[in-house]
């Protein structure tokens, strides 16, 4: 399928779970199709295409084959009447789990500041690292220590925000499916008592508080080196000096609302620590009310790692209202969401920089939103905008929700924060309309899309092998860290490699499974949180 073309009917690499929808797409012409069990070639299954029709996005001419009527477990694969075939995969009444617990055990590779042990890691152990104090930049005599939580990407940046968003999607995937982290994963501090997602999360969480300034109650937006250290460099060999960057109200406002949930989450494990969350972000949010005009963050000067930066801080401080409102009732909270709902910003984005869907998400869950205009009003925005991502999904010739134009740095990041917030449009009013539409998202990451590649390193019959992921280019293992969820396809072709490689491409064709591509191939927490809470349903 255009780069290493070797099949054209495009699966779930993975496999189908009994009673699900289970669609292929074929690219060509429309035809009959068979499926075939592995074990005896056995034709078990035959069906006609949908009709051929152009995909703006793939560029390639595709048709649909649906062989959900099949409910009986086994291995197979398809067959067109010209000759294509697909890779084998399973049908069976669990397929997802394993991918879905490696996705999980993907924060605790990405731990900072501690060793991560062979009884742990594997073959994929180090050392502990970047442990020194940083340097507050700005104020150089000072340093504070900013060791723990989670490496932000395929370098060793550690961002509030984005930490943030990706807390936040495993808190409420554990809110909501809480059975799906029954087993262990394990990690260091698995006990029996508290789920293992909460022991991961907290990880970060107490690294997030180490991140508020001791004088102020802001925060610092991010703690990085100057520049990034090179590209096969072990988090323990990348010694140089380590800054926390100024405080940002963007990084405040995340951090309230997190803290704020943590708060609330924690509370029948941990009424100590939940204190200390909630006190925490009360204390941000304090400093957000002092600093009602803070500028958007921009790196200082001398650093140039990730900036994250955001020149909107309305929808941070929207959802940390929203948060501490629903955990604590206190009206000023209140008072302020109604009053911060009324700007202009996006309140059902799910990203980084658009936060305002997580606010959006907390009043609704709220016993406490009383403000029943309000809410009707976001309710009925919910649902428009999950309608309007189903009809994308519907014409989309591999069944997602991204348009041509959508294929952006972190696609993969846009095709699972569409999916988790149409569960929650199905669960806030009480239906199961979009489930199906969100399958063909699971489809698509674990193969059923034009590059016929998973974009899960470790799961599927063509995984993702190299990504831009510092850990897994240095350790010398062949195989990279399992369960990490690739950016995916950029028209922003914005790498030497992309641009020499990439350019023409479809836009759902401009990936490359390289290291070089860290415009395409980089992978990054908070697209792995979505990716836990999609599958969460399924498991």
């Amino acid at each position: 399928m255009q780069q290493g073309k070797r099949e054209t009917i495009a699966v779930n690499q993975l496999g189908y779970r009994v009673k699900d929808s289970k669609i292929a797409v074929i690219t060509g012409e429309a035809g009959l199709f068979r499926l075939i069990k592995q074990e005896t070639g056995e034709v078990v299954w035959k069906g006609r295409t949908t009709a051929a029709r152009e995909d703006a996005a793939s560029g390639v001419t595709v048709c649909r084959a649906d062989f959900s009527g099949w409910e009986q477990a086994g291995t197979y694969s398809l067959e067109t009447e010209n000759g294509q075939r697909s890779d084998s995969f399973v049908i069976g009444e669990e397929v997802y789990g394993d991918a879905h617990q490696a996705l999980l055990k993907a924060f605790y590779f990405f731990r900072c500041g501690m060793e991560l042990e062979e009884r742990y890691a594997g073959d994929w152990k180090h050392g502990a690292c970047h442990l020194s104090p940083a340097i507050v930049y700005g104020d150089e005599k000072r340093r504070v220590d900013a060791s723990g939580g989670w490496h932000d990407a395929g370098d060793y940046g550690k961002y509030v925000g984005p930490g943030a968003k990706a807390a936040a999607d495993l808190l409420l995937a554990y809110e909501w499916y809480p059975a799906a982290f029954a087993a262990a994963v394990p990690v260091p501090e698995s006990d029996g008592v508290m789920p293992d997602v909460l022991h991961e999360c907290r990880y970060e969480l107490e690294w997030m508080q180490r991140m508020q300034d001791a004088e102020s109650g802001g925060v610092f937006h991010k703690l990085t080196t100057l520049r990034f250290p090179a590209p096969d460099t072990m988090p323990e060999a990348d010694a140089d000096e380590l800054y926390v960057s100024p405080v940002s109200a963007t990084a405040t406002g995340c951090f309230a609302g997190i803290m704020a949930m943590a708060a609330r989450v924690y509370e029948r494990f941990d009424r100590v620590f939940a204190a200390t969350c909630k006190a925490a972000a009360e204390r941000a949010w304090d400093w957000l009310e002092l600093h009602p005009e803070a500028p958007g963050f921009r790196n200082p000067p001398e650093i140039a790692t990730g900036e994250y930066g955001d020149k909107q801080d309305a929808d941070e401080r929207y959802w940390a209202a929203a948060e501490l409102y629903r955990t604590t009732g206190e009206e000023r909270y209140h008072e302020a969401f109604l009053r911060l709902s009324e700007l202009a910003f996006d309140k059902y984005e799910l990203g980084w920089a658009d936060m305002g869907g997580y606010g959006t998400i907390s009043y609704l869950l709220s016993e406490r939103a009383k403000d029943s205009a309000v809410a009707e009003r976001l309710r009925v925005g919910l649902h428009r905008h999950a309608e309007q991502l189903a009809a994308v999904s519907r014409n989309d010739g591999f069944g997602i929700s991204l348009r041509p134009e959508q294929y952006i740095w972190g696609s993969n990041m846009l095709v699972l924060n569409h999916a988790m917030l149409l569960l929650i449009a199905d669960r806030l009013a009480e239906t199961a309309g979009y489930e199906k539409v969100v399958l063909d998202h699971i489809h698509y990451l674990f193969g059923m899309n034009v590059i016929g590649m998973s974009y899960v390193t470790g799961f599927g019959s063509r995984p993702v092998k190299h990504p831009h992921h510092r850990p897994s280019e240095g350790d010398g293992v062949d195989e990279p860290v399992p369960g990490l969820v690739s950016g995916g396809p950029n028209l922003g072709i914005q790498d030497e490699y992309a641009r020499e490689h990439l350019t023409g491409r479809a836009p759902a064709a401009s990936f490359a499974d390289v290291m070089e591509s860290y415009a395409t191939n980089e992978v990054t927490i908070y697209w792995n949180s979505p990716a836990v809470f999609v599958l969460s349903h399924f498991v």
